[in-house]
């Protein structure tokens, strides 16, 4: 199975999460984040789900799943305890054409979470399509040596000077020569030297 990389704009979009324990937390932290609209479903829910349905972050329905609760639903996250529960999921997230992830069941999801790295807006996600989660997050641990925190202040930079050169009348070969030119390993070193003189003198990038 080839599965197609995207990242996906999720703000305003209805995702539902059902079960709200530690697994489902993380999951719906995930989404909050995203700047999406959240109905978690559970009768129980821990103490930081809990805070969130109070700060108005989340809508939580203190009860078990109904095949309604995916009505309008983009997606839907479940982590609940009962694999009758989840296939039931499933089966009518395909019946409506909703995307479906069951946590930890491969065969019962339309999606699969890639373990990330993220440096601020630059993020690195690895996927296995589920064979080996255990092997992407030992990829994930290298990547995030190899792309330190100074990537995202790098990237800030490179977003700024792409913004000034879209601002200037340039032909689009002089334009995609700059961009590229400031995206180079060269371009890199540079900026990290300068990050790391002003760091030693105290001063700010």
């Amino acid at each position: 199975m080839k599965l197609f990389p995207l990242f996906v704009n999720l703000v305003g979009r209805r995702c539902l999460v059902v079960g709200a324990g530690l697994i489902a937390e993380a999951k719906i932290s995930g989404l909050v984040d995203t700047g999406a609209q959240v109905l978690v479903v559970a009768p129980k829910a821990t103490a930081k789900v809990r805070s969130w349905a109070r700060s108005g972050k989340i809508d939580w329905r203190q009860r078990g799943f109904a095949p309604a609760d995916l009505g309008g639903a983009f997606l839907v996250v479940a982590a609940a305890s009962s694999t009758q529960v989840h296939e039931q999921i499933f089966a009518e997230a395909q019946r409506r054409g909703v995307l479906c992830n069951i946590v930890d069941v491969p065969h019962l999801c339309d999606f699969y979470y890639p373990a990330v790295v993220r440096r601020g807006a630059l993020q690195i996600a690895i996927s296995t399509t589920g064979q080996s989660p255990a092997l992407a997050q030992r990829l994930r641990k290298e990547l995030e040596l190899q792309f330190g925190s100074e990537y995202e202040e790098w990237l800030k930079a490179i977003g700024e000077g792409r913004q000034r050169i879209r601002d200037k009348s340039l032909s689009a070969e002089k334009r995609k020569r700059l961009l590229h030119e400031m995206a180079s390993e060269k371009a890199f070193e540079r900026f990290r030297k300068r990050r790391r003189q002003l760091r030693a003198g105290h001063g700010k990038i």
